[in-house]
């Protein structure tokens, strides 16, 4: 067990001070609470039920203003401004919800559920910054989903009413937005539209006419729902929520997701074609003649998410007959094992953006398994309409497909990757002459990000569809990326040439700014636009002319969001681990204090355990210090508001090289990791030994049981979302790959259920009760927390109602800080006695 070093005091002639003038007896008066000795925390059966607000300080960082979002036009000439309201309602997030597959659907509007909306849409001029409202949309908005036409002239959008989702169209030129067709669109799997060859008509999902009133649950069951295997290989299933139970829900299922399509053109005639399906994909060729859908087949599983059911792949003509059946698939019941498994047969079919109609797909080889040896293990293939033609081979993969980009049949770039290896690399191949040989481009560890040569810059054909941005003579590319180095990200944008394979460097973010490429305004990449930021400035928008003729050119000039917390101090730290193992981190520090003056603050760490095959990998800095001091309130941050130091995002790399699995020594490299921070921070003088806390949500909550189950670091911890007991997710978790079955001992040793007896120190469980994150099911904070009642622990478990894995509701919100602040302030701030010892 790690030893807790000599406690270090508070600077007497300057003690703590919380960040606002509120004294401390008044606030714990406030909040019902009073200190360890006589703490109201220790309620076993939790008297104090209803929402609960956290101090002002707390109340203003969930209030804030958000937005507005930016949306550049594909033309680069008008950019979409959409307001956000403040976060919704409980009465808005507790609304009915149904639960099917792996889906959340709002019955009412016969779409995905959706609770964070636009309520205002205005236009900007990229070249002259005036920005102009938009007209014509309703008292109560709730604006969805949007999509830019390809020439930039409209902009489609849903609009949620309280019986359905309407499509809507804003006519850019005269800033004036109107309902398109009375008919409402069916948005359970996707938006429900999209434009379709250029900027004169969109594809819409359009509920059924006349459709008979949806499937209704017997009241006195007809029978048991039962569940059987015949046997077979071992199948790699995760466990899901949110999955089929009865034939009720079957039936429900399809009833949501009867469809049928249509072209609506921009003067609003609207032409429905086809049958009703039981729809989940349809996807228009880029010339819009043709429809590529993909239907769900029975039987439906219990254990697996929609996109493992049975499917039926055809074509249909844009007068709704259908043309060619491509692929009938089976469910996907049995997968091999490993994270690169697939099923064996064709699959991911598409459309060629470059081609009027051709299609691509996939298809594994060695019966998808990744443990089986073979040169190849997935084909690219391409057929052109009107499919009577053989499938021409395009590459064979050696690893696992990952994506396409399309240019033209002299250029498309294919991107494989292997993720026991994590290896990526990138070819270039010739559509248009299918025998060409590959040519290789990139290859890196996709760990490895000092090595990312970043991602191609894309532009729209006159198909209106997505192509890559090359230059006139299309013998360059503009790759843009983050730019991961030793010093934190520092965004660039480069010319890469196809010819000779050299990289010229156009651009690269300068200190004190964080800055990234948002748009690329002309062929030569001379003028861009860009999301500039610094650690008091907001993200704002300016076009930027590289060739220095004209000076940098504001387009927006957002707010402050919280200018009570202007002052905050944040630096880029560095340290190792005991085994030499770099690590970094981001130190926030409250407006005001200086720790040579003020002495060390109580902190609150918090960390997301990640797994890499290499220590250089885990090293690598994340981040920039130059990045707007945004304060989430789900985040750690909100505690500066309350004086706290934190410490954000401190590495916890979970390293196994070579043929070693990461996992089989995670309590000992974590306990490495978590050591290594805190000596860091009460070097700097910043923390104090004895009054810090770990968090962290989702992997991070169950990093937060094990450090306090294997270590007393910390005096408290946070553990919201989490998962604590490993033999519930027996086939994997996170980047895991191998089953319990395979590897019992370390299932066992990573699950901090199977050690709560060791935990000595306070820590507060928060979960949604509705958590649709496969693997963190409510039960796991349920009996982590009723093993540490039994044990005699201190603890508490908040259940929050109608939320799922992310908290959405203002309520929640509220609540969730009100709970960390009165733990935080109980159990740390104002903790007696050295940490890892009973006051």
């Amino acid at each position: 067990m790690i030893q807790t070093r000599q406690t270090r005091q508070i600077h007497p002639r300057h003690p703590f001070k919380p960040l606002f003038p509120l004294l401390i007896a008044a606030t714990l008066s406030l909040l019902n609470v009073v200190t360890p000795a006589g703490s109201s925390l220790a309620a076993t059966s939790g008297t104090d039920n209803g929402y609960h607000l956290p101090v002002p300080e707390l109340q203003a960082v969930v209030d804030a203003p958000r937005g507005p979002l930016f949306r550049l036009g594909p033309q680069r000439k008008t950019a979409l401004l959409i307001q956000l309201p403040g976060l919704p309602g409980i009465a808005e997030v507790a609304q009915p919800e149904l639960k099917l597959a792996g889906l959340r659907i709002n019955p009412r509007t016969r779409a995905a559920s959706h609770f964070d909306f636009g309520t205002g849409l205005s236009l900007l001029d990229v070249a002259t910054g005036k920005t102009r409202e938009v007209s014509g949309l309703p008292t109560k908005t709730r604006i969805a989903d949007t999509a830019w036409s390809p020439d930039e002239q409209w902009l489609a959008f849903s609009l949620w009413t309280d019986n359905g989702v309407e499509l809507w169209l804003l006519d850019v030129k005269k800033a004036r937005a109107q309902r398109l067709i009375a008919d409402k669109l069916n948005a359970t799997i996707s938006p429900g539209f999209a434009w379709s060859n250029g900027s004169e008509q969109l594809l819409v999902r359009l509920l059924p006419l006349h459709q008979a009133n949806p499937p209704v649950a017997r009241d006195i069951p007809g029978g048991p729902n039962t569940q059987e295997t015949k046997g077979g290989k071992v199948a790699q299933n995760r466990t899901y929520p949110d999955m089929l139970k009865t034939p009720h829900d079957a039936d429900l299922l399809d009833w949501h997701l009867q469809t049928q399509l249509g072209f609506v053109q921009i003067n609003g005639n609207l032409q429905r074609i086809g049958p009703v399906m039981t729809l989940s994909k349809a996807l228009a060729s880029p010339d819009g003649k043709l429809i590529l859908t993909t239907q769900l087949r029975r039987p439906y599983s219990t254990m697996l998410q929609i996109d493992r059911f049975g499917q039926l792949i055809e074509v249909w003509d844009n007068q709704g007959h259908k043309i060619k059946t491509i692929a009938e698939r089976p469910m996907r019941e049995r997968l091999p094992s490993g994270n690169d498994a697939v099923q064996a047969g064709p699959r991911d079919f598409g459309w060629r953006h470059d081609k009027a109609a051709t299609l691509y797909w996939l298809e594994a080889q060695a019966g998808g398994d990744p443990e089986a040896h073979s040169r190849v293990h997935d084909v690219l293939l391409q057929q052109a309409a009107p499919f009577d033609s053989a499938p021409q081979k395009l590459m064979d993969l050696a690893w696992r497909f990952s994506g396409v980009q399309w240019a033209n049949d002299g250029l498309a770039l294919v991107t494989e990757s292997w993720w026991k290896s994590r290896d990526t690399r990138t070819w270039r191949i010739q559509p248009g002459l299918p025998e060409s040989k590959p040519e290789l481009l990139f290859s890196r560890k996709s760990e490895d990000q000092y090595a990312n040569p970043g991602t191609p810059a894309m532009t729209l054909n006159p198909f209106g569809k997505p192509v890559l941005r090359t230059t006139q003579e299309g013998q360059a590319l503009f790759l843009t990326g983050t730019g991961a180095t030793v010093d934190g990200d520092r965004p660039f944008l480069d010319k890469f040439d196809l010819l000779n394979k050299q990289v010229t460097h156009l651009w690269r973010s300068q200190a004190p700014y964080y800055e990234e490429v948002v748009g690329i305004l002309d062929d030569k990449a001379r003028r861009i636009i860009t999301s500039r930021e610094a650690a008091e400035e907001r993200p704002n928008y300016y076009v930027r002319d590289l060739s220095g003729t004209d000076a940098l050119r504001a387009l927006t000039q957002f707010p402050h969001p919280t200018p009570q917390l202007k002052g905050i101090q944040k630096q880029q730290i560095r340290y190792k681990r005991d085994d030499g193992v770099d690590l970094s981190a981001t130190l926030y520090l409250p407006p005001g204090y200086e720790p040579k003056r003020d002495g060390p603050r109580p902190m609150l760490m918090w960390a997301y355990p990640r797994e890499f095959k290499t220590a250089e990998a885990a090293g690598q800095v994340s981040g920039s210090p130059y990045r707007f001091n945004r304060i989430p309130y789900n985040s750690p941050l909100v505690m500066l508001a309350r004086g706290y130091t934190v410490l954000d995002g401190p590495s916890m790399p979970i390293i196994g090289e070579g043929k070693r699995e990461p996992n089989d020594t995670y309590i000992e490299q974590l306990k490495m990791d978590a050591e290594a921070a805190v000596d860091e921070v009460v070097r700097l003088g910043v923390a104090d030994r004895n009054r810090i806390a770990i968090g962290g949500h989702s992997y991070g909550a169950f990093m937060t049981a094990n450090l306090l189950t294997h270590t007393r670091l910390f005096r408290a911890g946070i553990a919201r979302s989490g998962a604590y007991n490993r033999t519930l997710t027996p086939f994997g978790f996170q980047s895991e790959d191998r089953n319990f079955w395979q590897a019992r001992k370390t299932y066992q040793e990573m699950s901090p259920f199977n050690f709560a007896n060791q935990i000595k120190d306070p820590i507060l469980f928060i979960h949604g009760e509705q958590d649709n994150n496969p693997g963190t099911f409510p039960v796991q904070s349920e009996r982590m927390y009723q093993a540490l009642q039994g044990l005699g622990s201190v603890t508490r478990l908040v259940m929050l109602p109608n939320e799922s894995h992310g908290y959405r509701a203002r309520e929640s919100i509220m609540h969730m800080l009100w709970e960390q602040d009165r733990w935080l302030e109980t159990y740390v701030k104002n903790a007696r006695g050295e940490a890892g010892t009973k006051d």
